[in-house]
């Protein structure tokens, strides 16, 4: 390619002496008219005219040629005006009439008949003017046959015919939109060995095309190429980076471009403060936000419709209801216009935060001030009521939107479907199928899947397979979600060869099962203990060529911990790194699990420094079988104190299920003013005490033998509604047998009794063998007879 620029540049003088486009003009007397053959008798008319359009050429006439030209364009095809002129005429007026054409066919936008041009003077060996291949690669480019005017290009290139600067803008600016940015930087090499001015425009449309990649980097390398060469950057420019860097999330590199462009006498205009304001709404930086706005208006730049749209966003991200309905208010006041786009998202956070009822009420408003109603927007305010659950408002959504004269939609009856199906209600979701065949709305793919999931959920697969049946007589194919929606939930019931007969018989039908499909049989396998199950579908998985995931993974070793083989599950892990993947946090999590399942509190930390090692950030959920694991530990009460610190080193505040493992952990080693303390600072966080928690503080106090104490949070408990459960009495009768307190403990199993719940045999056991010692024979023999009447039997 080099080579070739080299040559086309050594010989750019002699090139030029073989354009087409030369315009030496004989005199008309000393070219003598061709003469017809008989063969050219149905075209004498057109002869004619070339004829005419010859002379007028010739004499220089060229706007009257070119008014000829198009009279004659309009009438004849482009090859007969082509071929006949080619052959009536001399060959130094065929550059001159092709041009022309082109110009015309350029003006009228006609690029197919302009291609078919081309494709002509190809053929011959013949190329456009200048003028004419920039006009026609503009024509390519604007009509985005990118391919197509990289080919003309490199057509004329290698010919070694005329090009300039705005040919290589549109060929650079073709290969961008391609995607093709290598192809773009050759061309900026060629431009530059060409000495081919490089210009803003080439600079950006490139750089451009790196921010779009998010390759931000390389587009800021062109930036300060462009500062070497001693070239302006436009505002358009710093536009380009400030907005690439703002779609990185690198808002301190984009504020860095805003003050470098403020440092120049260039202008900011308003897209440069739209696009700083969109990147700190993406983040929910609104008071940031709000001082760039306050500055927009001091460089006299008012708020149009998208500022207000990308305002609106910000506050949907942060949930903030109240600010963008002021945001509102403040934009009804200004008269500012609002577009679809704008009032669709104000009416996605009102409806996303339960306030659908208020979207409504503003879309009334701006009904009367002459907005017209959208099925979109009326789309919007009816997903807020299904949401809320109010299908009272949805169906008068619904009917208002066909007051205006809008017919629902699919996306309208998918809606109202899919909310009956998240209900259960499927008897609703069938009316409203049935509904739409009356309103002649013809149910797509994604209208099975929601009914196909509304049944598997409710477990009537056999309307499922009915569902799959219909929309193959429908001439509607199932797709891989289809079939993952069955699958799913056959999987979540336990009904695993029915899962995998689906999946043969998508492979039947030309749908190819991807990841997810796989991971969910994995996963149904696994949690129902049928581990070498699990490993068949892995096998045949990759057979497929579906490569298994991070998520394939976690549920085999979640299996394995589940079934007691923690050991196995170790193996894996350590293996994944070696098939291209990384242990995520519920990788870590399972194994953790799996080993305080099985007692041994070493590897359970000892995979919790590998986790924090390997800078996976530990969850709530990885504290929880931790702190069980402590419980069992004689050191658990340290062990206990280094969680609760690492906790808050990560800004991790306790759950409930964190609260209960600790206040137990730290019941069970005799700290139950700690545990007390931890309940208190759980409740002051809105976090009610369950039963665990009242039955950790009952049994810490029962292991200081503090009965009282005990009875206290025993009736504090019932005095709050929570009702005791078979744990707490056996909590109750078991520790008061250990302190030999047997009247006290036969106490506590008449009412546990009483309440329909029964102890376990060993402390029924000891409760009796204790009651017996003390020569209580009568309460002992009371307890026999019940446990017998209830199908268990005493040792006595």
């Amino acid at each position: 390619m080099a080579k070739r620029m080299r040559k086309f540049l050594s010989r750019h003088s002699a090139a030029s002496r073989k354009f087409l486009c030369s315009l030496a003009q004989p005199s008309p007397s000393a070219i003598p008219d061709p003469p017809i053959t008989a063969g050219d008798c149905a075209n004498k008319k057109l002869h004619e005219e070339l004829r005419k359009l010859r002379i007028l050429l010739q004499q220089n006439q060229t706007d009257s040629a070119k008014s000829f030209l198009i009279h004659l364009s309009q009438s004849n095809s482009v090859s007969e005006l082509y071929n006949v002129f080619c052959v009536t005429s001399p060959s130094s007026s065929k550059p001159i009439f092709a041009d022309m054409l082109f110009s015309i066919y350029a003006d009228s936008k006609l690029l197919d008949k302009a291609s078919e041009l081309y494709g002509l003077m190809k053929k011959e060996g013949k190329f456009p003017s200048l003028s004419g291949l920039n006009a026609f690669l503009g024509m390519l480019n604007s009509s985005r046959q990118y391919p197509k005017v990289l080919e003309v290009f490199s057509d004329a290139v290698n010919a070694e015919i005329q090009i300039d600067s705005c040919s290589c803008g549109v060929a650079i600016q073709s290969a961008v939109k391609m995607g093709d940015l290598k192809r773009a930087l050759s061309l900026m090499d060629f431009m530059r060995k060409s000495r081919f001015r490089l210009d803003s425009f080439v600079y950006n449309v490139v750089m451009g095309g790196f921010c779009k990649e998010r390759r931000v980097g390389e587009a800021r390398k062109l930036f300060d190429e462009m500062l070497v060469r001693r070239m302006t950057p436009t505002t358009v420019t710093f536009n380009i980076l400030i907005d690439g860097y703002c779609k990185l999330g690198d808002l301190e590199e984009a504020f860095n471009m805003w003050k470098i462009l403020k440092d120049t006498k260039l202008k900011p205009n308003l897209i440069t403060f739209n696009t700083l304001l969109s990147g700190l709404c993406k983040m929910g930086r609104m008071e940031e936000a709000n001082k760039v706005l306050e500055e927009m208006k001091t460089f006299g730049f008012v708020p149009d419709g998208f500022t207000y749209s990308v305002l609106f966003d910000g506050h949907s991200r942060c949930s903030d209801v109240d600010s963008s309905l002021a945001l509102f208010e403040e934009l009804v006041k200004k008269g500012v216009e609002i577009n679809e786009y704008t009032i669709s998202i104000l009416l996605n956070v009102l409806c996303k935060n339960g306030k659908s009822e208020k979207a409504e009420q503003i879309v009334n408003m701006l009904i009367q001030s002459r907005l017209t109603p959208t099925e979109v927007i009326f789309n919007i305010v009816l997903n807020g009521y299904c949401k809320e659950g109010n299908m009272v408002k949805a169906v008068s959504t619904v009917e208002a939107m066909e007051s205006f004269g809008l017919k629902p939609s699919c996306a309208t009856f998918n809606t109202l479907i899919g909310r009956a199906c998240k209900s259960g209600k499927m008897e609703e979701a069938e009316g409203w199928f049935k509904k739409m065949a009356e309103k002649q709305v013809f149910p797509t793919v994604q209208t099975y899947n929601i009914l196909m999931n509304g049944y598997g959920c409710s477990h009537k697969f056999d309307r499922c397979f009915e569902i799959l049946e219909e929309m193959e007589n429908g001439g509607l194919k199932p797709n891989v979600v289809t079939y993952g929606s069955l699958i799913n939930c056959l999987c979540k019931h336990n009904r695993l060869l029915e899962a995998e007969v689906l999946v043969n018989d998508m492979l039947g039908r030309g749908v190819k099962p991807n990841v997810q499909v796989y991971n969910m049989i994995i996963d149904g396998s696994c949690t129902s203990g049928k581990m070498e199950d699990a490993f068949q579908i892995l096998d045949k998985m990759v057979g497929n060529d579906i490569a298994p995931t991070i998520v394939t993974y976690n549920s085999i070793i979640n299996g394995f911990c589940r079934k007691g083989r923690a050991r196995e599950a170790e193996e894996l892990m350590l293996k994944i790194p070696e098939r291209g993947l990384k242990p995520d946090v519920i990788t870590y999590n399972s194994l953790i699990s799996g080993y305080s399942r099985a007692g041994d509190t070493d590897k359970c930390f000892e995979w919790y420094e590998k986790m924090k090692n390997a800078g996976v950030k530990p969850t709530l959920n990885t504290y929880h079988p931790l702190i069980n694991a402590c419980k069992k530990e004689e050191s658990g009460r340290t062990l206990a104190d280094k969680i609760v610190q690492e906790m808050a080193i990560m800004n991790l505040s306790p759950d409930r299920a964190v609260y209960n493992e600790l206040i137990c952990c730290y019941a069970l080693h005799g700290e139950v003013g700690k545990s007390i303390d931890l309940s208190n600072k759980m409740e002051e966080q809105g976090i009610l005490a369950d039963k665990m928690t009242y039955n950790s503080l009952i049994m810490g106090h029962l292991m200081n033998g503090d009965n009282l104490k005990a009875r206290n949070v025993f009736d504090s408990m019932k005095a709050r509604g929570i009702v005791p459960n078979s744990d707490t009495y056996n909590t109750l009768v078991s520790w008061h047998c250990k302190l030999k307190d047997f009247n006290g403990a036969y106490i506590w199993y008449r009412e546990m009794f009483e309440h329909g719940f029964l102890p376990v045999f060993a402390i029924c056991d000891e409760l009796i063998s204790g009651l017996k010692a003390e020569g209580k024979l009568v309460e002992a023999g009371i307890i026999c007879s019940e446990m017998s009447a209830k199908g268990l039997h005493d040792r006595s």
